[in-house]
């Protein structure tokens, strides 16, 4: 049997596979399905500071080979979050990702501690790129912030750090040399592509928030194109999200370089969908003959070298 274990800065995963940000419910309702222990790790909402709503209604529509969502990152708040979830997601055998956001670096800064204190985070994912919250893609739209957001951080913090990058960029690989630069200890691409519907008989945009993050099998091959292009200029390893709706979609993205692959809207189509990817990449790699994940990271990449 393939070892399926895989590292992200230091900390060791049952496997690569988890589910992107807000795209998987953490409740007793999942127990139906799998137990969370089944995942390389957890990976939480992101939270704020202080709650927050979202954006107006409607918040999604469905697109041809997507999901348009205009969610805009409704929070209880860290304090909400210690006290009732973190507790709660410790309970399972898996390592915690929380992912966090804000609009200052003081705010981040101050929310990282207020994590970091808890000692019951294992690492910490910047959302520095969703595409319909108040400065969502300001923090990677340019190397001298990202730089700074990320540095600012691990200065700050004893928490690995994974830095989520926009697609939104002119060239996303020189985006990830630049975290790693900066002391990033992992990236995870892609987030949402900025996208837009409208009513032809209203004459109006269909979300609330006018624009809206497309996921789903739409942007599949951007994901596996920027894990590929990163992956030839970083050394840190790279959590691959965009558009998996199968192991084979994953098993793609870890030979462009992914060390571990994060899925998202498909969570919401089949709820078995994590479950049956872990045993496609074990299937995948025992019927040829490889041994462990890591064998196959970024094969489609050193072929053409």
């Amino acid at each position: 049997m393939a070892d399926l274990s895989v590292e992200i800065a230091g900390v060791k995963l049952k496997n690569p596979v988890m589910p992107a940000s807000g795209t998987y419910e953490y409740s007793e309702m999942h127990k139906n399905f799998f137990t969370p222990s089944k995942l390389g790790a957890l990976v939480t909402k992101t939270i704020f500071l202080n709650p927050r709503q979202g954006n107006p209604p409607p918040r999604i529509y469905e697109t041809p080979c997507g999901l348009l969502n205009s969610i805009g990152i409704p929070s209880e708040g860290v304090e909400n979050f210690i006290k009732h979830k973190l507790p709660y997601l410790k309970k399972f055998d898996s390592p915690v990702i929380v992912s966090i956001a804000e609009n200052t670096v003081e705010s981040f800064l101050r929310l990282c501690e207020k994590i970091e204190k808890t000692e019951q985070a294992d690492m910490l994912e910047l959302d520095l790129s969703c595409p319909n919250v108040q400065k969502g893609t300001e923090w990677s739209a340019n190397k001298e912030t990202l730089y700074k957001i990320v540095k600012e951080i691990k200065d700050s913090t004893s928490l690995p750090v994974i830095a989520k990058l926009s697609p939104l960029v002119s060239d996303i690989s020189e985006m990830s040399l630049c975290a790693e630069e900066a002391g990033a200890d992992a990236v995870s691409m892609i987030n949402t592509i900025k996208g837009m519907a409208i009513n032809i008989s209203k004459r109006q945009p269909v979300l609330g928030n006018k624009t809206g993050g497309l996921s789903g099998p739409a942007i599949h091959p951007l994901a596996v194109y920027a894990v590929y292009s990163s992956y030839k200029k970083i050394r840190i390893p790279i959590i691959g999200i965009g558009g998996i709706s199968s192991w084979e979609d994953a098993v793609e993205l870890i030979l462009a370089g992914a060390a571990a692959v994060g899925v998202g809207m498909y969570n919401f189509i089949n709820p078995l969908v994590m479950k049956e990817i872990i045993t496609g990449i074990e299937v995948y790699l025992d019927k040829n003959n490889f041994k462990r994940v890591k064998d196959i990271t970024g094969l489609a990449v050193s072929s053409q070298s």
